[in-house]
């Protein structure tokens, strides 16, 4: 039976044919804020870059086998997947689909609906299917397999709790913390953990009430904030891991638009969980920070101290990587499509992962991570140089440095600050 309001209207995200519904306008090309939510399973199109990234962390777990030998089965799962978008693009877009089982589940009748009846309209077609295992979820095999995905309407938390998976997605609308310690218990013995945060006035610092509620912090509402979110949501993570024996390695973790998106792998090591509470502390507000294992002056946290990303997988994440997995295809357009919407398309894939590969090494360790707004003020100076010249500048003095992908103009690099302040005082001197 289709769901109410079909067929709609098409849209092409990735390789992959999009139905909306009537009452959501055709998403306009890099969408920057919160999307206003126009009804139960409606599709945010400011997640469409987390969705490629995803895409592309994916068929690297295949294509580098980090993940499960070779040969052995992933099983995936979108616990909160909306209208199914994800799940569809994992079908369509990353090779090695003998491997992939896919289950995609909704608590909304109606979005599980129009998600079926959008891969039914645009079907995959290779052959690539599979059956569910017996006893592997409830007794009755809820749920249907159709060309490699199988559709479940139910509670994300049951579903996790009846069956191990090497791969969950949460994608909530709001914060979650309640879907959390479901998730990681129910990730296999290696696994890897996809969480998406939206409630980002409690993890920046300013919902203040909010923020001690659900994740026991304190923030600070200024520049690091962005990143104090991404390292708030990690530290949350890492503490539930602990808590179930098991260690937390950030494969990718950003703050995109209005929300925080985090990748981690997840293994099972007793003292290797112990030790992970080593990496959470506090950032200490001075020139312009540090990290310290206990609260003093101006603080924000508990959070992550320890890398933001992996820098082999980080350092795959590249836009050549990005246009040849989820680039559209001739046979992929819509009619309606122009060359205008293509190169806007492929601008739209550059955005979703700039600045993460040549930033992957650097934020894989210890590093100093610099806000362009407040250089200038700190280093005495009236017009601060171009980035560019910046890192120009730190590349020319030994030291490493690259643009991080951030809502403000931010660099990480291994120098410290007044190695940096030092460097773009030459500059500007060097100018007049």
């Amino acid at each position: 039976m289709l769901p109410s309001g079909w067929p709609g209207h098409i849209w092409l995200e990735g390789r992959t044919s999009v139905h909306l519904q009537d009452h959501q306008p055709r998403p306009s090309h890099m969408p920057r804020g919160p999307a206003q939510k126009t009804g139960e399973g409606f599709l945010n199109s400011a997640m469409a870059p987390a969705r490629t990234r995803s895409v592309m962390i994916l068929a690297d777990a295949v294509e580098h086998g980090w993940l499960t030998p070779e040969g052995k089965p992933i099983r995936i799962l979108d616990a909160l997947c909306a209208t199914g978008v994800r799940p569809r693009r994992w079908r369509r877009e990353v090779p090695g689909q003998h491997r992939l089982r896919i289950t995609a589940n909704d608590l909304d009748e109606n979005a599980v609906a129009w998600g079926r009846a959008s891969h039914e309209a645009h079907p995959v077609g290779d052959g690539h299917d599979w059956e569910i295992e017996a006893g592997r979820f409830a007794r009755d095999c809820e749920g249907v397999v159709e060309d490699g995905i199988h559709w479940v309407e139910g509670d994300a938390r049951k579903l996790m709790v009846q069956s191990p998976h090497q791969w969950i997605d949460l994608d909530p609308f709001g914060s979650p913390v309640s879907f959390l310690d479901a998730a990681i218990q129910s990730i296999s013995r290696i696994g890897v953990l996809d969480v998406t945060a939206t409630d980002t006035a409690a993890l920046c610092g300013s919902a203040k009430t909010s923020a001690a509620r659900r994740y026991g912090s304190v923030g600070i509402v200024d520049s690091y904030m962005h990143d104090d979110a991404v390292r708030i949501l990690l530290a949350t993570i890492a503490r539930v891991a602990a808590m179930h024996d098991r260690t937390m390695q950030p494969i990718l973790s950003l703050f995109d638009g209005h929300h925080v998106r985090v990748t981690v792998l997840l293994k099972r090591s007793k003292e290797e969980a112990s030790s992970l509470l080593d990496s959470i502390g506090y950032r200490i507000r001075g020139s312009p920070y540090h990290f310290s294992n206990t609260p003093e002056g101006k603080y924000s946290g508990p959070m992550w101290t320890g890398p933001l990303f992996d820098a082999d997988i980080a350092g795959r994440i590249t836009t050549e990587r990005a246009i040849e997995l989820c680039g559209g295809r001739t046979e992929d357009v819509p009619d309606y499509w122009s060359e205008v919407d293509e190169d806007h398309a492929n601008r739209e894939l550059d955005r979703s992962v700039r600045h993460i590969s040549e930033s992957a090494e650097l934020l894989s360790g210890d590093h100093l991570l610099v806000a362009m707004d407040g250089l200038g003020v700190a280093a005495g100076i009236g017009q601060i140089p171009s980035a560019k010249k910046i890192l120009e500048k730190l590349h020319s003095n030994g030291f490493r440095a690259a643009r991080t992908h951030m809502p403000e103009p931010m660099f990480a690099t291994d120098a410290d600050w007044e190695t940096v302040l030092e460097l773009v005082g030459q500059l500007t001197e060097g100018s007049s």
